[in-house]
């Protein structure tokens, strides 16, 4: 690194690992492009933006740092499930049976996806299934409501990935 002015440094641009061996950036980014564009086809309505976004997040795990401890198959699968328990909870007990009045009202909405955010983060962290996109995937199923459909579809996406992630352990570099 060089130093620029007044004494700030001049990070690089490009990651020096990229320089030298661009060929993995380059074929796992095609991979995840693959993977997630035939995922979204499967996509009825992309209403679910978060729910996409936490997936997506996933699959960047999984194809750019896929020896990370976030990739294994027991977080990426576990915490997309404890995910969507925790956001089909909180949605059920914040979508009106028990607000009565003040549905819909900031105050509870806010308390509602705060509420879902911890209880996901609390459970990933107490079953070992800690997976940061699936705290995403709780507070996408607390907005948009849960529903068969995306629940199998969120867990079939996970399940995918942990198994090209187990297919090609061995051929996949952490690209940082």
């Amino acid at each position: 690194m060089r130093t620029g002015l007044r004494g700030f440094e001049l990070m690089e641009l490009i990651d020096p690992h990229f320089k030298k061996n661009p060929r993995p950036y380059i074929i796992q980014s095609l991979l995840g492009l693959g993977v997630f564009f035939l995922v979204l086809l499967l996509v009825e309505r992309m209403t679910q933006v978060v729910i996409v976004a936490a997936l997506g997040a996933s699959g960047f795990i999984v194809f750019s740092m896929p020896h990370s401890i976030t990739a294994r198959p027991r977080r990426l699968i576990g915490g997309h499930a404890v995910g969507l328990v925790s956001g089909t909870a909180c949605h059920l007990l914040f979508s009106g049976q028990l607000t009565g009045l003040i549905e819909g009202s900031t105050l509870v909405t806010a308390f509602g996806l705060a509420v879902t955010f911890a209880l996901a983060m609390f459970l990933m962290a107490a079953t070992n299934t800690e997976h940061p996109p699936a705290a995403a995937t709780s507070i996408g199923l607390f907005i948009a409501g849960w529903s068969w459909g995306t629940i199998l579809f969120v867990l079939l996406f996970a399940v995918l990935l942990a198994v090209i992630h187990y297919l090609l352990r061995r051929y996949l570099v952490d690209l940082f």
